[in-house]
């Protein structure tokens, strides 16, 4: 039995603002071929997804909310995510995947695609976030026992 190799995973980034370079990059070291995702015909086309999943990254989630509604990505995102396109939302992305944000800027709306409710700004101030080093036992994340890994304390949304 001859045994053909898969093909590395299409994950879109989306690319609008926040932290596009990062998701994607990381992405790209776990094998996945990712696409930048600007426009609907980066995500969407006649024959239905394009992406085999989809990232939303931290940012400003009032920004990123702007900008989707400004390049009319809104509706075809949701209708994607509604059809079962697996999405990952990190922190901004989290908010704007939430049905019910607690503290939403003037204006902001959400994708509404995810049965949570968020408070965006809820684990501390964005003054408070900083880097700091900290003491790991992760051999099967960071290839070290008991080593130093340098992380991002960030201030993040609460469900």
């Amino acid at each position: 039995m001859v045994t053909r190799p898969r093909p590395a995973p299409v994950v879109g980034v989306l690319a609008l603002q926040g932290g596009v370079a990062e998701h994607g990059g990381m992405l790209e070291r776990l094998g996945a071929r990712v696409v930048l995702v600007r426009r609907e015909r980066d995500f969407a086309g006649a024959d239905g997804p394009r992406l085999d999943a989809l990232v939303l990254p931290g940012g400003e989630s009032s920004t990123q909310d702007r900008l989707l509604r400004l390049f009319d990505l809104a509706d075809g995102l949701r209708a994607v995510i509604a059809e079962g396109l697996p999405v990952l939302g990190t922190c901004a992305g989290l908010v704007l995947l939430a049905r019910d944000v607690r503290d939403a800027a003037p204006g902001q709306r959400s994708l509404g695609v995810l049965d949570v409710a968020v408070r965006r700004n809820a684990i501390g101030p964005q003054t408070a976030s900083r880097e700091v080093e900290l003491a790991v036992d992760a051999e099967d994340v960071v290839g070290q026992r008991d080593g130093r890994v340098r992380a991002a304390v960030i201030r993040a949304p609460e469900v």
